[in-house]
């Protein structure tokens, strides 16, 4: 039985386990990022492991997302980073050198070693062929300190490509039809793998843009295979050494397999406010349109940036639309000044940002009162941007330059002759805005701002858990929604007990306030609880105001995980109806804990309505090995005692 590409590399890295969909695993991780959003936690949990240097092939902190500094807490925070990765054998990108998924891509990328970062969009780099996993900051210093990293082996779904694109239709509309027929949940306990000749007609950015955005289905990853493209890819980089052919076996199986003739594609939109509410844009066109912003790890590549600079070339931006524009990376933006685009940007009336995420997660550019705003980005929740009344559309860059022009969202077909831009035969090489860090120094000074808080620790089970239900929201809650992350919040991500009162404030304003006034409880949930980014602060804060468990009808993996690694107890309903029967303030109670906890099916009493449910408690040995210790950073200190 021969092997796909993404059985090669698990099997290659296997630790543990067998590779049976659904069982559990644990893998070698070559390498990890972080970014300063999710990294300033993630640091301060790996220093507790007493670790003198990271054990991994290559790790990379990068500053990328907390970049306005309106106040000395994100500069604070970036200190600490730095001055932690020193320490520690850690790369350091600082504040201005890209987005850390684009920076990967381009500079620390390598076929067929796994990739563990504290970013949900890190399976951008399955288009070179990774396998790279986005997880919660505890994993992702836990796997820094050279420990395996567990998970269930997913299913593999087969993506056969054929055909090529047809002129005006990119990558993203590639990634939007798969939202469109599978859904935000359609990626659960899956690998996404794309095959067939249709790989072939693909560069490196268009895979990146496509396995970067598979995150929003819920995959546990998306990968390409390892071929002659993205060997001149590395190539151009001057990282040829780094490059290594890895293809499906010829009688490769998979757990399930659909077809996307790239021929019969056209550009399409995802509409506010998910990322799998798509349609033709032709169904769109003659919407207003206030503003327009170019850029994020989906769509922030020189590719991108080449394709946007010459629709604009020679033509006005609308007078009523504000268009931005971030390069993804220092190598981008650098490119493109030399060779004259970014000139064509601005002189079209472009506004150029810093390399950066900015607008992608509210950090800067929030649309006004009832705007739209199309944005080549990967997510459009409900006041991701900052704007709780604007409505967000998600397209390619072609679209949202096109509409830039006109001023209302626009099919790129109508603009005529066909783009032809070529990928550089060699990109501009500058890694001097990275620090390297070979080998641990432990004469450094780590520096801790004011703002840089302890992270709250769980405690071990006891036998009786009890609480009130203090709050109820429905399906496809959002990491946002849990711990918002906007321009006002993000400075403040070291600092769990300034963020407890912001905790779930979008779906329940009273929320930080009656898990204080209670001691903690409970949280009711419906389907798809957790979407979205990998935040640990979803978890962490939780965990600091009290909750014990949440009781949901699905749970989206990263958050699931990340709930288990601070033990939090993730509780499904086996009986979805029994959601309904719990209302706000019902007391519940769960007994004889410590022998339930070993159980598949756990019994919840509410006693305020004299009912009992049964939740399922579907996880492996050391998962509840971890709830009954108080999270992962206990139990991995007990193994190594």
């Amino acid at each position: 039985m021969g092997l796909n590409v993404a059985q090669k590399i698990i099997k290659s890295h296997l630790v543990k386990g067998e590779m049976i969909p659904g069982k559990e695993i644990a893998i070698r991780i070559d390498r990890t990022l972080t970014q300063d959003s999710t990294g300033t936690m993630a640091y301060l949990q790996f220093e507790t492991l007493g670790i003198d240097k990271v054990k991994t092939k290559r790790s990379v902190a990068y500053i990328d997302h907390n970049i306005l500094q309106s106040g000395p807490e994100n500069a604070d925070d970036h200190l600490y980073i730095q001055t932690v990765a020193k320490k520690h054998g850690i790369y350091f990108s600082r504040p201005g050198n890209g987005i850390c998924h684009q920076v990967n891509l381009e500079r620390f990328g390598v076929p067929g070693d796994t990739l563990l970062g504290s970013d949900s969009h890190t399976p951008t780099g399955g288009g070179i062929g990774m396998l790279a996993i986005g997880a919660g900051g505890l994993d992702v210093a836990v796997a820094m300190g050279g420990k395996e990293y567990y998970i269930n082996m997913p299913r593999v779904f087969k993506v056969n490509l054929k055909g090529r694109l047809n002129s005006w239709v990119s990558a993203k509309d590639i990634i939007l039809e798969m939202l469109k027929r599978l859904t935000v949940k359609g990626g659960v306990g899956r690998i996404f793998e794309y095959t067939g000749e249709g790989v072939k007609t693909l560069s490196v950015p268009e895979r990146a843009t496509i396995t970067n955005m598979g995150a929003e289905l819920g995959a546990t990853t998306s990968i390409f295979p390892s071929d002659d493209v993205v060997h001149e890819f590395l190539k151009a980089q001057g990282r040829e050494k780094d490059f290594s052919y890895i293809q499906p076996d010829e009688d490769a199986l998979y757990d399930d397999e659909m077809e996307i003739d790239l021929s019969l594609l056209e550009p399409m939109v995802a509409c506010p406010h998910s990322p799998d509410k798509v349609v033709s844009v032709s169904e769109l066109e003659g919407v207003r349109v206030n503003q327009v912003c170019i850029g994020s790890c989906t769509n922030s590549s020189y590719m991108d940036m080449m394709k946007v600079a010459n629709i604009l070339k020679g033509k006005i931006v609308d007078e009523n639309v504000s268009l931005t524009i971030s390069p993804g990376s220092r190598q981008v933006l650098t490119m493109l000044s030399k060779n004259g685009s970014l000139a064509l940007m601005i002189e079209a009336g472009a506004r150029i940002l810093e390399s950066a995420c900015g607008p992608c997660i509210g950090m800067g550019q929030s649309p006004a009162t009832n705007a739209v705003s199309i944005r080549t980005f990967n997510r459009n929740f409900e006041g991701r941007s900052g704007t709780k009344s604007a409505k967000i559309y998600l397209a390619s860059p072609e679209i949202a330059a096109a509409s830039a022009l006109t001023g209302y969202i626009t099919d790129p077909r109508k603009l005529g002759t066909p783009l032809e831009i070529e990928m550089p035969s060699k990109f501009l090489i500058d890694d001097n805005m990275i620090i390297k860090s070979e080998s641990a120094q432990k004469k450094v000074r780590v520096v801790r701002g004011p703002n840089i808080k302890s992270f709250p620790k769980a405690k071990p089970l006891v036998d009786i858990v009890e609480g009130k239900a203090l709050t109820k929201v429905g399906d496809n809650i959002t990491t946002d929604h849990i711990m918002p992350s906007n321009s006002k919040l993000l400075p403040y991500r070291s600092n769990i007990p300034y963020l407890s009162d912001y905790c779930l404030v979008p779906c329940d304003e009273d929320f930080p306030k009656k898990a204080k006034e209670n001691s903690g409880g409970f949280i009711i949930a419906g389907d798809n609880y957790g979407q979205g980014s990998s935040r640990e602060h979803a978890a962490l804060v939780p965990l600091y105001l009290g909750i014990k468990a949440v009781f949901a009808k699905s749970f989206a993996r990263i958050h699931r995980e990340n709930l288990i690694n601070n033990g939090i107890l993730p509780l499904v309903f086996e009986n979805p109806k029994d959601y309904e029967s719990i209302e706000i303030m019902d007391e519940l109670k769960m007994e004889n804990m410590l022998r339930q906890v070993e159980n598949n099916i756990i019994v919840v009493k509410n006693k305020t309505k004299d009912e009992k449910y049964n939740m399922l408690f579907d996880v492996t040995l050391r998962q509840r090995n971890m709830i009954k210790y108080g999270g992962l950073l206990n139990l991995v200190k007990k193994d190594t005692e």
